[in-house]
């Protein structure tokens, strides 16, 4: 996966009806960092099915190595859940920069999960930021994403 700190690249973001202003908020941060970003909706705070934005989400991002994605739902439960039925991603729920940290350190991430009503926006935005900058550090690391990446 490249280093998304060194250069933009494509990061495709979606939410459902309880984060869509955390996802604003996030296209704006992406955007003033020179990211081009594919936003899948929801654009309203009426009720859409949170699997359908994370499939939507994943299957654009297949076959793509510069590209990450953003989920995001009440919780960041539901959206992870889905994410991951997906063979090329790696969806990590995140609640704290060391938990961003670590999902791409460790766990070579390309899938960011936050929950809208659990995370506010400044810690979304410290969050965000780390999972951005934070490379894969590969090694004995490689051989175990290679095992959930069948």
């Amino acid at each position: 996966m490249p280093d998304f700190s060194l250069k933009p690249h494509t990061i495709h973001i979606g939410c459902d009806h309880a984060a869509v202003e955390l996802k604003n908020a996030i296209i704006s941060i992406l955007e003033e960092r020179g990211h081009a970003v594919i936003d899948h909706g929801t654009m309203t705070n009426d009720s859409v099915d949170y699997p359908d934005i994370a499939h939507d989400v994943c299957n654009s991002m297949e076959g793509q190595e510069s590209t990450a994605g953003i989920l995001l739902c009440g919780s960041g439960i539901g959206m992870s859940m889905a994410a991951n039925r997906h063979p090329h991603i790696r969806a990590a729920l995140c609640t704290s920069e060391l938990h961003a940290r670590l999902a791409r350190r460790h766990n070579n991430a390309n899938v960011l999960c936050m929950g809208a009503r659990i995370t506010g926006p400044e810690m979304a935005r410290a969050i965000l930021r780390v999972f951005l900058e934070t490379d894969f550090e590969g090694g004995r690391h490689q051989r175990r994403i290679d095992k959930i990446s069948l």
